[in-house]
């Protein structure tokens, strides 16, 4: 992946914005984030001649997983080559500029942002923009059995929707120990017709949960978890009880807690749901003016496809108040 996107300095740098009597800051909107959202929104940005920083920040989220699906055009596209056509496509947009640097701080001027930047090698620098767009995504706190994150992404997973084609018509297990597993077990019940739940010594289940359940034919292991034996190659091929018994499974299904990737929007005092998830309105911004969110940081559900369409979305409605800016009534 590049470090930094460049072009022929022959090309014409279009004209620089800015509202009457405001200073010229480095930016117009500096991204920070360089996944699906990030990379969309610079793209849409980069095509209104708007002069944008992408902050990487390196390893996305779904690095682990061998494919992403259900992205029109793409369907299973290793995750590194969708980064890297997302790269490319925004070489001939001469105002977007794309470096391998860490936001660690996030600081608010009487007009726009001051950020700084951090590179692998320490070396910081600071920069300014008029509107910033976190697309930071989030980190998945997997829960703590042996052998879950050596077979994150492969054996254990996390969206039928992205994973269920795959290991259709096979056995398959979901683990939890909230009320949330009940739809899940329901939901992955689509996809196969042996789905075992598994609540890892919780009683989470009530009546009515295991009475659904019943009804479509999911059956429930409540024993504690000791560990989950797997292939080399990451396929899952049993969950081990701690009274030894195994359960042969080809892959087991789990909604994970979900931390922030970044605390930016925090620095800030930016609201968050009850989920954790960065509030934003109908424009993709946040609580805090000039500074919008778009992605899996944001509320709503997470697929690749759709963090794209959020950070175009959150691109357009910031080009068009930057525009609002530019030519006051």
């Amino acid at each position: 992946m590049p470090a930094a996107t460049t072009v022929s300095s022959a090309a014409p740098r279009p004209r620089r914005h800015r509202p009457p009597a405001a200073p010229l800051l480095n930016y117009d909107v500096v991204i920070v984030g360089a996944g699906s959202a990030g990379l969309s929104a610079a793209l849409v940005l980069g095509r209104c001649l708007r002069r944008v920083l992408v902050c990487d920040g390196g390893t996305p989220r779904n690095a682990p997983s061998p494919g992403v699906q259900s992205f029109f055009t793409r369907d299973g596209i290793k995750p590194a080559d969708l980064l890297r056509l997302g790269h490319e496509q925004l070489l001939p947009y001469s105002t977007v500029e794309v470096k391998a640097t860490h936001v660690t701080k996030l600081e608010v001027l009487p007009i726009g942002f001051q950020l700084t930047l951090e590179k692998e090698s320490g070396q910081a620098s600071t920069c300014t923009a008029r509107k910033v767009l976190l697309a930071t995504g989030v980190e998945d706190v997997l829960p703590n059995v042996e052998g879950m994150r050596e077979l994150w992404g492969t054996g254990v997973l996390h969206c039928p929707y992205c994973h269920g084609w795959e290991v259709r018509n096979q056995p398959l297990a979901v683990f939890g120990h909230s009320k949330s597993v009940t739809g899940l077990a329901l939901l992955v019940s689509r996809w196969s017709n042996d789905v075992v739940v598994c609540t890892d010594g919780s009683t989470c289940l009530t009546d009515n949960a295991l009475r659904r359940l019943r009804q479509h034919k999911v059956r429930v292991r409540s024993e504690k978890v000791s560990h989950l034996e797997g292939t080399k190659r990451g396929k899952l091929q049993h969950i081990v009880f701690e009274n030894g018994e195994k359960l042969a499974r080809t892959a087991v299904f789990i909604h994970p807690h979900q931390e922030q990737r970044s605390r930016l929007a925090e620095q800030v005092g930016c609201r968050f749901t009850k989920k954790g998830s960065v509030w934003v309105n109908k424009n993709s911004e946040t609580t805090f003016p000039g500074l919008y969110a778009a992605g899996d940081a944001t509320p709503g559900t997470q697929q690749a496809l759709l963090a794209a369409a959020k950070g175009g979305q959150a691109a357009i409605c910031i080009n068009e108040q930057l525009t609002r800016e530019e030519c006051p009534k």
